[in-house]
C-alpha cells in the first residue's frame, strides 16, 4: 500500500513524502512495518519531524446530536529535526506498535461493513503540518476473538455491520477512548426474542473482556430493552472451551429469565 502526496503548504518544488507498508495486515497487539521515503524538492528544507498515526472513524453521541469524526488513537514520531537538501532522498524504516484494543476491520477475508482504518503520515516543515492521505490498514482478529466469532456463526448468527463509539463501557478496564461494537443479525432460534446481538472485545496482552448486548424485541404492551453480559477470556485458554455451547447457554438463560424464550 502506497500513497504519495506533494506538500501543498510548500508549493511547487517542495518535498514529497511516500509511505510504504511491508504488509497492511495486522492483529491487535502486533506491529506494522515499513518505510517512509521523504524526497527533497528544488531547494533545501528543514524538516521538524515525521510522525505516523493510526486513525479510525468514530461515532460521537452528544445531548442533541450524533456525528462521525476521524480519531487518531496511536502515534509514533519516527524522526526528529533534519536537513533535507535539494533532490536528497531520506528513507526512514519503522515498526509501529498496534494497540491491543485496536478495532477489527476484517473477518474471513472480508472488510467489516462500517469500518475504516489507516496509517497517516505527518510531516512538519516551517510550522506547516502536512497530514498525508490514509494508507489503508486491515486488522484481523486474534485467535481468541476468532473462536468466539466462529461460535456465533455456528449458532446461526450473521454479520451485520460494525462501528466504533466514543466513550467507556461501565465496569470494563479500557485504555482507548472508544470501543467497537460488532453487530449480528439474530440466529433463527432467537429471532423471535431479539433484534440483534452486539459484541465488544476489550483486549490486553493476557486476556480479553467480552461484552455482549442483546437488543430485545418489544411486545404489544412492552418496550424493547437491552440485556448485557460480560466475561473474561484468557488468550492461552481460549481453545479449551466449547464457545458455541457457552454462548448458547448464556443466551437461553438470559432470555428465559425475562420470559422471552421457552
Amino acid at each position: 500500500m502506497v500513497f504519495k502526496r506533494l506538500m501543498q503548504s510548500m508549493g511547487v518544488g517542495g518535498p514529497s513524502v511516500e509511505t510504504v507498508l511491508a504488509n497492511p495486515n495486522c492483529r491487535p497487539g502486533g506491529v506494522l512495518e515499513g518505510r517512509v521515503h521523504v524526497a527533497g524538492g528544488d531547494h533545501a528544507t528543514d524538516i521538524e519531524y515525521v510522525a505516523l498515526g493510526l486513525v479510525t472513524r468514530v461515532e460521537v453521541e452528544g445531548a442533541d446530536s450524533e456525528y462521525e469524526t476521524t480519531q487518531e488513537f496511536a502515534r509514533q514520531q519516527v524522526t526528529g529535526p533534519f536537513r533535507l537538501e535539494a533532490g536528497q532522498r531520506y528513507d526512514i524504516p519503522f515498526r509501529f506498535a498496534v494497540p491491543w484494543e485496536t478495532p477489527l476491520t476484517d473477518l474471513y477475508g472480508h472488510r467489516l461493513h462500517g469500518m475504516t482504518m489507516g496509517l497517516r503520515t505527518e510531516l512538519e516543515v516551517a510550522r506547516a503540518v502536512d497530514k498525508g492521505d490514509l494508507d489503508a490498514v486491515s486488522v484481523h482478529p486474534l485467535p481468541a476473538q476468532e473462536r468466539l466469532l466462529e461460535a456465533l456463526l455456528r449458532l446461526g448468527f450473521r454479520f451485520a455491520r460494525a462501528d466504533v463509539e466514543r466513550g467507556h463501557i461501565y465496569g470494563v478496564r479500557q485504555s482507548l477512548p472508544f470501543y467497537q461494537e460488532i453487530e449480528f443479525y439474530p440466529a433463527p432460534q432467537y429471532a423471535g426474542a431479539i433484534n440483534q446481538l452486539e459484541v465488544t472485545f476489550v483486549t490486553d496482552p493476557h486476556q480479553m473482556q467480552v461484552v455482549l448486548e442483546l437488543d430485545k424485541r418489544g411486545g404489544l404492551f412492552t418496550e424493547g430493552r437491552d440485556t448485557f453480559g460480560r466475561f473474561t477470556v484468557d488468550h492461552a485458554n481460549a481453545d479449551r472451551t466449547d464457545w458455541a455451547a457457552q454462548l448458547d447457554g448464556w443466551l437461553r438463560q438470559s432470555l428465559q429469565r425475562r420470559g422471552l424464550f421457552s
